[in-house]
């Protein structure tokens, strides 16, 4: 029997609170550093690439970092064969932009928003909402074939989108922190698997959104989806956050302290980083600045 009502649950260990701090603290310091329009629009479009690329590669797509910047600068680029690997691109590339203008309006999260999001992902800028999945689906080890994660019934998920947006608007009217609202979304989305594709991309873009309406968008400076692409198991791992494949057999109510620690640590690595790229460049650019006035 599905709760009308989801309560994750996890407990805030000293990690997760260190990561919470550290995270915090590389937010101020990227805010307070006042770089030129045209050098934060470079590094955004540099961020929004790793995070297409890096992405849709998580889900299997051959594209080269190369050839997707190609593919997104619209550039004409031989890849017979891979067509459906360039439309993956595209369609990440689009919901990216419109994530950030939903976050700049500060639109509603709702289903239905979701819904909007998953059509971007799945077909592209003119995509009707999607429709949640009316079978089952699962996911398969690669190799085996064997079941890896049974997803809950068909007949199940609308009420559990209902309840994981009805949280998401509980969680941020209480001032829980958004790195934890935007985890623990991303994990509830890919457990109830709503679509028969297209789930883990939709879930990173969700917890893009989630960061951005909590103040942590950081301006488009970071791309969580490649830390999660370079050590690809540790980001399966984490999820996997009970040993029985089945939803209903642990995986409903599941302790997500595990993930939730994984998720900040990530997302603190790649703050962090993001603050010293912002540092290395406005060194740079400052460096650069001072030449010039010596040479004139």
């Amino acid at each position: 029997m599905v709760a009308v009502h989801w309560q994750p649950q996890y407990t805030l260990t000293p990690s997760i609170a260190r990561n919470l701090m550290a995270i915090e603290a590389a937010r101020a310091v990227i805010e307070h550093i006042a770089l030129p329009p045209a050098v934060q629009v470079e590094l955004r479009r540099r961020a929004r690439l790793r995070s297409t690329h890096y992405s849709t590669r998580i889900e299997g797509n051959r594209l080269t970092l190369a050839e997707a910047e190609q593919v997104v600068e619209g550039k004409r680029v031989h890849l017979r064969g891979r067509e459906r690997d360039a439309g993956e691109v595209r369609n990440y590339w689009s919901a990216m932009l419109r994530v950030e203008e939903w976050a700049t309006q500060r639109a509603e999260l709702t289903e239905s928003l979701i819904q909007r999001l998953h059509g971007l992902v799945d077909r592209g800028g003119r995509a009707r909402p999607t429709p949640y999945r009316d079978g089952q689906n699962m996911i398969r080890d690669s190799e085996s074939g064997a079941i890896v994660y049974l997803p809950p019934e068909a007949k199940d998920v609308p009420d559990l989108m209902a309840a994981l947006v009805e949280w998401v608007k509980q969680a941020e009217a209480s001032r829980l922190p958004a790195p934890v609202i935007a985890g623990l979304a991303h994990y509830q989305f890919v457990t109830i698997h709503p679509y028969y594709d297209g789930n883990g991309r939709t879930a990173r873009l969700l917890a893009t959104i989630l960061l951005h309406r909590g103040g942590y968008g950081l301006n488009g400076l970071f791309s969580l989806e490649e830390r999660h692409a370079l050590d690809l198991m540790a980001y399966y791992r984490s999820l996997a956050v009970h040993p029985h494949h089945n939803y209903y057999e642990g995986r409903e109510e599941a302790d997500l302290t595990a993930w939730l620690d994984y998720f900040l640590e990530v997302m603190r690595a790649v703050f962090k980083a993001t603050e010293r790229e912002v540092h290395e460049t406005e060194k740079e650019r400052l460096g650069s600045t001072a030449v010039l006035a010596i040479c004139q």
